[in-house]
Parts: structure tokens; sequence; C-alpha cells
């Protein structure tokens, strides 16, 4: 069996509504592989509409890794999702699949494929140490009030006696969101995988009709219905998941705040920014290549990626029996 030193990893990215969905399906089908969700609201459970999560039907056509995996109030990490992916391409690399991540949240892209360093890392494993030990000598109890004193809701929404899930707030309160360092092992050719990553466009002003349509597909779809679920369940508000864009709108559309067609036009404007977010991180990724979906079908679409795909594996086979 030929060995090669770096595992291969397939990537599609792409903004929002560009239609990376249903390509992913068509290319995990003829690949024979699975899908990798790269999409940090996939993770949580419950959060199915508006975070336009691969239906039932997809993922039995398709098996699906890092969807309905976390509850709403815990936070996940991109430190946690390249681990999480690392493991995933062991398992898949051992039944000689290729792995295959379909995301959309540029930071775990771009820290998985360029093998960023975190600056935080060590820092928050020394500190979640340090709060095991006050535990130990001290009680949960005490622990649980250092929550109450920086996050007193989480404080209520976490069991005293929950110590994983009462530290992981507190993290996320005193370290805030990741920061990569400024160096990554792409800079020095020591990235951990050799990836291929497809990057699917369309023209900005089709995208946003996409957009706009599919905030409304949500609502018709039932995405009041799934909030208020959510928040009769005792999700607060301020849980990590229901911060999501059509989660905090839909909230406050049902808590009296704002009107329905008020609540969509928010989440069709805040999605429209998201997006160009999303393609401000990818202009920082000169690697990925670029297909326009706009400018052929999506049976050229697919063959011309997958010829792509074909050429990129074949050229690992050449320079590892080089």
């Amino acid at each position: 069996m030929t060995v090669h030193a770096k595992s291969p990893l397939l990537v599609l990215v792409g903004p929002t509504a560009v239609g990376k969905t249903a390509l992913s399906l068509h290319l995990a089908e003829v690949l024979g592989t699975d899908i990798v969700s790269g999409d940090s609201m996939c993770i949580y459970r419950g959060f199915d509409i508006g975070s336009a999560k691969p239906t039932a039907e997809e993922r039995a056509r398709v098996t699906h890794h890092l969807v309905d995996i976390l509850d709403a109030d815990e936070p996940f990490s991109v430190t946690e999702f390249a681990a999480r992916v690392a493991a995933l391409v062991r398992e898949h690399e051992s039944t000689d699949r290729l792995p295959f991540i379909v995301g959309g949240t540029g930071l775990y892209i771009k820290a998985l494929v360029e093998g960023y360093a975190f600056n935080e890392t060590q820092e928050q494993g020394l500190f979640r140490r340090a709060m095991e030990g006050v535990a130990a000598r001290r009680g949960n109890a005490r622990v649980h009030s250092f929550l109450a004193h920086h996050d007193p809701e989480a404080a209520k929404r976490l069991h005293i006696n929950n110590l994983r899930r009462v530290i992981r707030a507190i993290e996320v309160v005193r370290y805030g969101d990741e920061r990569i360092s400024q160096e990554s092992a792409l800079m020095n050719g020591t990235q951990p995988y050799d990836a291929f990553v497809i990057g699917l466009h369309r023209a900005r002003p089709h995208l946003y009709e996409r957009i706009n349509l599919r905030v409304e597909t949500m609502f018709a779809a039932g995405l009041a219905d799934e909030v208020a679920g959510l928040l009769a369940r005792g999700i607060g508000r301020d849980a990590p998941a229901m911060k999501g864009i059509g989660y905090k709108e839909t909230a406050a559309y049902l808590a009296g705040e704002m009107s329905l067609a008020e609540a969509i036009f928010a989440i069709q404007t805040a999605t429209r920014h998201f997006a160009k977010r999303q393609l401000t991180w990818y202009r920082r990724m000169p690697y990925i290549h670029w297909y326009d979906a706009d400018a052929q079908s999506e049976t050229e679409l697919l063959h011309a990626i997958l010829a792509d795909v074909r050429a990129w594996r074949e050229e690992r086979e050449r320079s590892a029996q080089a």
C-alpha cells in the first residue's frame, strides 16, 4: 500500500445559500465517502431549520459527521473542530475513503487547512486543570460561584455538579473567541493535510436572491415553531446556539420585540452580511479552486469538479511513487 506523508483532504467551501449541500451530496456519492460538516451551527441538536442543516433524507443518502453532537448551551471551539476532524481523517483513511469537509465557517476551514497554531490552547488547558483542582479542593460549588459572578444567566442554566460544562462556560467568558496566530504551518510547508479546496460562487445579486428566498422558505417550513419549541424546553436566548443568525431574530419576534416582517428582513440582512464576511475569509485562502455555479448546469459543474479531483488524486499517486 502506498504511504503518503500527508493525509488527503477534500474540502468544499462557499458562502451560505450558494448550493453547497446539493453539490456535496453528489460528490460524496460518486466518491463513495461521508461528509464532515464544517458549519458551526449544524453541531447543535434541535437547531435544524434555521441552520439549513442537512435533512433526514439527505443524511440517509450520505453519512454526515459533526452534526447534532452538542446541546444548545455547550460552546464549541475551532481547536475542538480541528481535533475531531483529525480523528475522522484517520478513520476514513483506515477504510480507504477520502475525507470530505463541507463548510461555511471560514475560521474553521482556514485553521484546519493551513495548520494554524492556537495562541490560547495551552493557556486554556492550564486554566481548565486549575478549575478542576479548585473543584477537588473546595467543591464544585466554588467553581460554580465563579461562573455566577461572571455570567449569572449561564450559572442559572448549569447545575453545580455539571463541572465540565461549568468550566467550559467560564472559559468562554474568560477567553472569548479563539485567536489564531499570524503564522501558520502553510507558510513553511508543514501544513497537516494535502488539501484540495473547492470553492463554489455565484454572482452577488443571484446569491442575495437565493439568501432572501431561503429565509422566506425557512419560515414557511416552521422556523418560528422550531424556535418556540427550543425556548419552551428551557433553552435561553443567551445560549451559544440561540445567538446564531435566524434564531436570535426569531426569538425577538416571538417575544414581541419585532414584527414577523421585521424579523424576516433582519435575518435576510444579517445573512447577506454573513455571506460577505465568508467571502472575505475565502479571499485570504488563495489555494481555493473556484467554480462558478451560475455558468454551467449542475451536471456540468459536478463533472468539472470530479475531473479536477481525479487529477489531484492521480498527481498524489505519482508523487508518492516517485
